[in-house]
This record gives C-alpha cells, sequence and structure tokens, in this order.
C-alpha cells in the first residue's frame, strides 16, 4: 500500500511539473504587440464599438518577413514588411459558428495617416490594402479595417513565414488537392497532380504562389489559402490532436513561437479560452470566404469592392447575424437558406418544408468549410 501511494504521489508530481514546466515555455513563447494597442488608444474615439453580443474579431495578419532561415528563396527582403494575407476572424456571440473573411492584398482602400516606425507619419491617401502594414505596421491595418467594415478588431495576430511552416509540420502536414502539375523555381516547388499531404516548407510556397498556378490571380491565390486553412482546421480537430498531449504539446509550441499578439491575448490561458471557445463549432459552420471584389477599373492588377454585396456582408458580421453561405464544393452550387438549400427559389435539397427563398435574405457568399471534400 505505501508503494502504491508513493508511485501515485510520484506520478502526479511528475506531470504536475512537466505541465507547469510546458505552460511556462509556451507562455513564455508569445511575442507581445503593445505598440499597436497605445497607437490605438490615439484614435479611440472614432473606433466602432465592440459587439453587444460577445462574438469576437479577430484580425489573422501573414507578414512577408523573409528574415527566418531558407525564407530568401520567396523574394528579397524590402525596407518595410506587408501584410501577405489579412483574414478577419468573426466567432459569433453564441460560439456555434465562426466566419474567416479574406480581405484582398490589392484591394484599393482608404489609407489613413498613420504613424511610421520611425515616429514620422505616412500621408493620407488611396492605395492598395496591404501597403498599410508597411507604413504603419498592425495598427493602420487595423484602422483601415475598422473605418471600412465598422466591425472592432478585438484582438489581433500576426504570424510570419517561419511560424507557418513550423505549425504545418507540427501536424505532420495538411492534405491538399493539387488540380495541376506545379513548377515553381522561385519557391522551389515540384508537386504533382492530386491528393497529398504538404510538409511545412511545401505549403509555404503552395499558399504564396500565384502566376505558377491557375490564372495567376490573387483571388484564385486567396481561394487555394482558404481551402488549405480549412484542411488544417480538419486535421486539427478530426485526427484527436486537441484531445492528445503528445501531438498537441509540439503544435502548441510552434504556435506560441510564431505568433505577436496584443496584450489580451499574451496570457497562454487567454488563448487557450479562445480556442476552447471554437472548439466545438461544427466543421460546416467554420465557413472561409473573400469578401466580394472584382478587377479596379483603372488597374486591373487592383481590386475593389462589389457593393451592395460588400457592406451586406459587413453588416451582417457587424450585428453578429447569419452569413447566408453557399460551399463551392456543393455541386448544386445553391443558396443556404436556415437548414434548407435553394437554387433559383427551388428547393433542390430536402431538409425541410418548401419555402421560397426570401430576396430580403442578402447575397449568398461561396466559400469552403473543413467538412468539404478537398478533391471534389
Amino acid at each position: 500500500m505505501r508503494r502504491t501511494v508513493l508511485c501515485l504521489s510520484l506520478s502526479v508530481l511528475l506531470i504536475a511539473g512537466l505541465g507547469w514546466y510546458f505552460y511556462q515555455r509556451l507562455d513564455g513563447n508569445i511575442k507581445i504587440d503593445s505598440a499597436t494597442a497605445q497607437e490605438l488608444l490615439r484614435y479611440e474615439k472614432a473606433r466602432p464599438r465592440a459587439a453587444s453580443t460577445g462574438a469576437r474579431n479577430l484580425l489573422l495578419i501573414g507578414s512577408d518577413d523573409r528574415s527566418g532561415a531558407g525564407n530568401s528563396k520567396y523574394g528579397r527582403t524590402t525596407p518595410g514588411q506587408r501584410s501577405d494575407t489579412v483574414i478577419l476572424l468573426h466567432i459569433a456571440g453564441n460560439r456555434k459558428s465562426a466566419t474567416a473573411m479574406s480581405l484582398p492584398r490589392d484591394l484599393m482602400v482608404e489609407i489613413p495617416r498613420c504613424r511610421r516606425p520611425d515616429g514620422e507619419e505616412s500621408g493620407s491617401q488611396f492605395n492598395q490594402f496591404n501597403f498599410a502594414y508597411s507604413y504603419g505596421g498592425a495598427a493602420c491595418t487595423i484602422r483601415v479595417v475598422e473605418t471600412m467594415t465598422g466591425i472592432r478588431v478585438d484582438h489581433h495576430l500576426i504570424l510570419d513565414f517561419t511560424g507557418f511552416k513550423e505549425m504545418v509540420d507540427a501536424v505532420d502536414g495538411v492534405e491538399v488537392c493539387v488540380r495541376e502539375a506545379v513548377d515553381d523555381q522561385a519557391a522551389k516547388l515540384r508537386l504533382e497532380p492530386g491528393r497529398q499531404t504538404l510538409d511545412g516548407e511545401q505549403a509555404l510556397g503552395y499558399v504564396r504562389a500565384r502566376k505558377t498556378i491557375g490564372d495567376g490571380s490573387d483571388t484564385e491565390r486567396m481561394h487555394r489559402q482558404q481551402e488549405f486553412l480549412a484542411s488544417l482546421v480538419n486535421k486539427v480537430k478530426s485526427n484527436g490532436v486537441l484531445l492528445n498531449p503528445l501531438r498537441l504539446a509540439p503544435l502548441l509550441d510552434a504556435a506560441t513561437k510564431s505568433l505577436t499578439t496584443d496584450e489580451g491575448l499574451s496570457d497562454l490561458t487567454e488563448l487557450y479560452e479562445l480556442v476552447r471557445s471554437v472548439r466545438d463549432i461544427p466543421m460546416d459552420q467554420m465557413r472561409f470566404l473573400t469578401v466580394p471584389r472584382r478587377p479596379y477599373p483603372l488597374n486591373t492588377n487592383r481590386d475593389e469592392l462589389v457593393q451592395p454585396d460588400a457592406d451586406a456582408l459587413f453588416k451582417a458580421l457587424r450585428e453578429d447575424k447569419r452569413v447566408q453561405f453557399s460551399s463551392e464544393s456543393d455541386p448544386a452550387n445553391g443558396a443556404l437558406v436556415g437548414k434548407k438549400l435553394f437554387k433559383d427559389g427551388v428547393r433542390i435539397r430536402d431538409h425541410g418544408p418548401l419555402r421560397k427563398a426570401d430576396p430580403e435574405d442578402g447575397p449568398t457568399y461561396k466559400g469552403t468549410t473543413p467538412a468539404d471534400d478537398i478533391c471534389r
């Protein structure tokens, strides 16, 4: 009995010690961006109010920082970093759905006067969206997003190239469906067509490649990024990563080392609460889409918003209301209204009593979810 009690006591102490060690290590990995919060305080009166429904809006910024080992192959380092990818993640107040809205880097927007890192200010201008990050970092980008959408950004997270690769490797790669052979010399990426699992190095080249895949548009690249992120979510949720400490620890280590966050998410406990709040969201209710856009008339290499569809989407997210969504993987390609699927006002899938699609439901936004078949 004494030996058994002693063994149990030692086991408890060992587990507690390891838990404390990993907590301290992971908590110390997180880099805090205090400067952004201080800069945003200067404009607090002009910022939108926080959602009263308990919804949370996070701005995910993928930096094009190439300073990490092996990243020079993705292009030369420029004096000012730019936001390679920007996604506004809206987590519904009831925690039953989440919408990740991609914002094109080439979208033409109004950029306000922003304080540069050297203390000088850039002039207000009409320019492409990703210049905001190079002018004034996350604070300038957040101000542009909030002015454009009317949505309060509660938190922001910045992820660089190295961090992205390490997170993919931490889950033993992510499955994608390559629709045509890829030979990208700049990224040193060669892929055969078909379903396959990419490691971190391959994944970064795959989501960043542009001119060598498809029609070379940024729109197609954003769609490819959304499919990849949906597949990553599927891998993490369906393979028991969140419930297996041996698999979860490397992922958390890679994630926390690669993230720069605001002070509100700088504590590991707060990050865990965020993850826990979305853990039980059904995969078909985690939606990835792109803000409605079209080529900018004065320069077709740039984008502009499609109105009134874009404002309708911003309003739905701002008011924490349902976004009418249609998965692009669905062969019917209809509009999801409540729990019923319609096309041209006629029911095409039996989900309940027949009714006409109501025009007041607003536009239908197409995208992808982790529940979709990537090789549809």
